[in-house]
């Protein structure tokens, strides 16, 4: 049984520090916010290198896809997941490569999250990395969430796009399990692996590069995409860690994130997206999240034109909408995803979501990308 995932809105947890040079070490420039549906571009540095080696020129596939291949020279600069999407898909069709996406994950590493990688790297322990790099991951992704959750001794660490209508899903959600894995390994050492992976999306043609990257079972057509590993796995202490670095990241992510103009419903999409494909996500349950009372949450909602119902039904149907699209997973398993009581209670909710039936709408859409 695929085990809960929720939201971890954790703080920050700083070691001890002792100032000194470590300071000026590894400082950037102040990098670009971040604006809602973006993330910045350099989760596909690496696809340039890979193009050329295929025999294609980068600029022009870039071009193609409505994106100009400059934005690459800066990590930090921003780009809509659209645009992300649509570029990897496009650089997926020219070179035929249906696991493009675990291929970009494999050449990264944590330096791709930027200032919130270093608070990873240079944290206490990896539970305490993990956390740190959820609660701020959305000053460089404002489209995803990264959730963690420790049921019975195991622990499930995954990504979820919450991001609407994104071309190529399925290969960045690859991408995206990629990383993670890679940065558990950098983490924990590289012969690490986890007991198992599901993704969010329909089979490949060849599972075999996902079997040789992950060393570990793959199930596709998953309701979610995450790596399942022993919970004892995020007491291992970072011996490598930083204090002063973690000190010096630390304030320079919290001074990015005050100038984020991340807005209440924003937060609650993504805390939503997280909880909801466990069955979760009660009003009361959010607002315990976001540290707010009920009656607070429904008049802050108020005051930006909204209710939490609405938010609610539009987070389910982009995931309805996921699911339909880029899995094969049956209505009824897609009902039960979302705690309906049959298919037949999904496919009303869906009807009012879009207008038609959800069979129907996958008929459509499948393969759209």
């Amino acid at each position: 049984m695929t085990p809960h995932i929720v939201p971890i809105p954790f703080p920050i947890v700083l070691r001890p520090d002792s100032m000194n040079d470590a300071l000026s070490r590894d400082r950037s420039a102040a990098p670009r916010l971040v604006g809602e549906g973006e993330i910045r571009v350099a989760p596909i540095t690496p696809l340039p290198g890979f193009l050329h080696e295929h025999g294609f020129d980068p600029a022009e596939v870039f071009t193609s896809a409505g994106l100009d291949i400059g934005v690459l020279e800066n990590p930090d600069n921003p780009v809509s997941f659209a645009a992300l999407g649509r570029v990897v898909d496009a650089a997926a069709r020219r070179t035929n490569c249906p696991h493009i996406g675990l291929i970009l994950g494999e050449r990264n590493s944590m330096s791709v999250l930027g200032l919130v990688g270093r608070m990873g790297q240079n944290s206490a322990d990896v539970g305490t990395a993990i956390r740190n790099i959820s609660a701020y991951l959305h000053v460089h992704d404002r489209g995803a969430v990264v959730t963690l959750t420790v049921s019975r001794g195991v622990a499930t660490l995954g990504y979820a796009i919450y991001a609407g209508d994104v071309p190529g899903l399925p290969h960045l959600y690859d991408g995206a399990i990629a990383i993670i894995c890679s940065i558990m390994r950098e983490l924990c050492g590289a012969r690490w692996n986890p007991h198992e992976v599901l993704i969010q999306r329909s089979a490949p043609r060849a599972s075999a590069p996902y079997r040789k990257f992950f060393r570990a079972p793959v199930r596709f057509d998953a309701d979610q995409t995450v790596l399942v590993f022993p919970a004892s796995v995020l007491a291992q202490k970072l011996e490598r860690a930083d204090a002063a670095l973690l000190r010096v990241a630390s304030a320079e992510v919290r001074a990015l994130d005050a100038r984020a103009d991340v807005d209440l419903p924003q937060r609650l999409r993504r805390v939503l997206r997280a909880l909801l494909t466990s069955g979760r996500g009660s009003r009361d349950e959010v607002a315990r999240l976001v540290a707010m009372h009920r009656r607070t949450l429904n008049r802050r909602l108020a005051a930006h034109g909204t209710t939490f119902h609405v938010l609610a039904a539009e987070v389910r149907y982009e995931i309805a909408r996921q699911l339909l699209r880029d899995t094969r997973m049956p209505l009824a398993q897609i009902a039960a995803t979302f705690d309906y009581a049959d298919a037949s209670a999904f496919t009303r909710a869906f009807r009012r979501w879009s207008g038609i039936a959800p069979s129907a709408w996958r008929a459509a859409n499948t393969g759209a990308d």
